[in-house]
């Protein structure tokens, strides 16, 4: 596996990375130094695809939002800034291909953020990875 330090991450290095959070309810916590590896990993896949869907789970508006926000820039996405904030617990949707985004409240138990790459053409890199922590890109 390459080293924090190390700028190549091949496809089976980042889905090796990525595969951990795969299917789970909660992001689990992880340390700064897994970060490094964790965003580099997202950054390889998406470049794969055509565009991103974000699904944001999350306690807050406040969590929610930030998460989208910062994941948005990391992505070379411009964030909304008029999404209300709303009381409880929330799910933020962010489409990259036409830029709508949503927020709704969200009776769920998963926290965190699910990305979606998404390609035009029919043999285009498909792939759905999370539920990732909330403050990756923090």
């Amino acid at each position: 596996m390459s080293s924090p330090n190390q700028t190549d991450i091949n496809l089976q290095e980042a889905k090796k990375i990525l595969n951990k959070f795969n299917c789970v309810d909660v992001a689990p916590p992880v340390k700064p130094s897994e970060k490094v590896l964790i965003r580099k990993a997202i950054l390889f896949v998406t470049k794969l695809a055509d565009y991103q869907i974000l699904g944001i789970c999350a306690e807050t508006a406040a969590e929610g939002i930030q998460a989208m926000k910062t994941y948005s820039h990391a992505l070379g996405y411009e964030p909304p800034s008029n999404l209300p904030a709303i009381d409880g617990p929330v799910y933020i949707k962010l489409n990259g291909k036409n830029g709508v985004c949503t927020i709704d409240y969200y009776m769920g138990h998963h926290r965190g953020v699910l990305i979606s790459c998404q390609s035009y053409g029919q043999g285009g890199f498909n792939e759905l990875y999370g539920h990732l922590p909330l403050d990756l890109f923090v």
